[in-house]
């Protein structure tokens, strides 16, 4: 296939940007995406100019580094992620319009790549639990119902690409926080610190500088790993229960 791609370059963090033209040829149905920016990237070199620089690290859809806006959809037009897009999914002849993240929360640091160290923050400040040291417990000593546990799966699968702040017309981080607070909140081993994680980790993603939620859903579509919606209302039903029972003063979310 030959591609013409329409890539946002931009030196670093303080310097101006703009979408940049190339033209690629010779590209496989069965290349993955990165795939043919390493095509590019080779061009680029052997040519002596500057490659395009993009955040990757497994390519096996589990590590959430490889996130980029392709056409304007948040990791391309299928729901998975930037590294499990194949080109069979474009057409020869095609123009692709590749760029970073765009939120005020995640800083382009060069061309695709930008800081997303926000998240980061947002789980330091309570994505844990208290757990006594010494042997390993019994394991059947805390039993969890199988609902319980499948709900804790199913949060437990965010991968922290951004994929949600990059769809979400506000740059809302809240269907990623929701994740991180319901997969421990549902489980007993995360009861200690039910209160405190929501309140901490909702008002660290404030601080953060994300926009609002106003429940357009964008999120949960973009989601890689189908992460539900109603994950948002379940962490605010939790947000004003710990507010009531006498944490920070409490206002729901989205």
């Amino acid at each position: 296939m030959r591609l013409t791609l329409r890539i946002w370059r931009q030196r670093g963090p303080e310097e101006p940007g703009a979408m940049t033209v190339y033209q690629v040829d010779g590209i496989s149905p069965d290349m993955s995406f990165l795939e043919m920016l390493d095509h590019l990237n080779e061009e680029l070199i052997l040519a002596g100019d500057e490659p395009v620089a993009f955040d990757h690290d497994c390519r096996e859809g589990i590590c959430g580094a490889c996130g980029m806006v392709i056409n304007g959809q948040a990791h391309g037009p299928e729901r998975t992620t930037t590294c499990q897009l194949h080109m069979r999914h474009f057409s020869d002849g095609d123009t692709i319009d590749v760029e970073p993240w765009r939120a005020a929360a995640f800083p382009v640091v060069k061309d695709l790549v930008v800081d997303r160290s926000a998240f980061d923050r947002i789980i330091a400040s309570g994505g844990y639990i208290s757990a006594p040291t010494g042997s390993a417990p019994e394991a059947h000593a805390t039993p969890v119902p199988k609902p319980v546990a499948d709900t804790a799966f199913e949060h437990a699968e965010c991968i922290g690409c951004g994929a949600c702040v990059a769809a979400c017309p506000n740059g809302s981080a809240m269907l990623f926080t929701s994740a991180k607070v319901v997969h421990l909140n549902v489980l007993p081993q995360g009861a200690p610190e039910r209160e405190s994680r929501v309140l901490d980790m909702v008002g660290t993603m404030d601080a953060e500088g994300f926009g609002g939620c106003t429940n357009t859903g964008e999120c949960a579509v973009a989601c890689p790993k189908g992460i539900p919606l109603q994950s948002i209302s379940t962490m605010n039903r939790e947000y004003l229960r710990a507010s009531l029972r006498g944490g920070a003063p409490g206002r729901t979310r989205g």
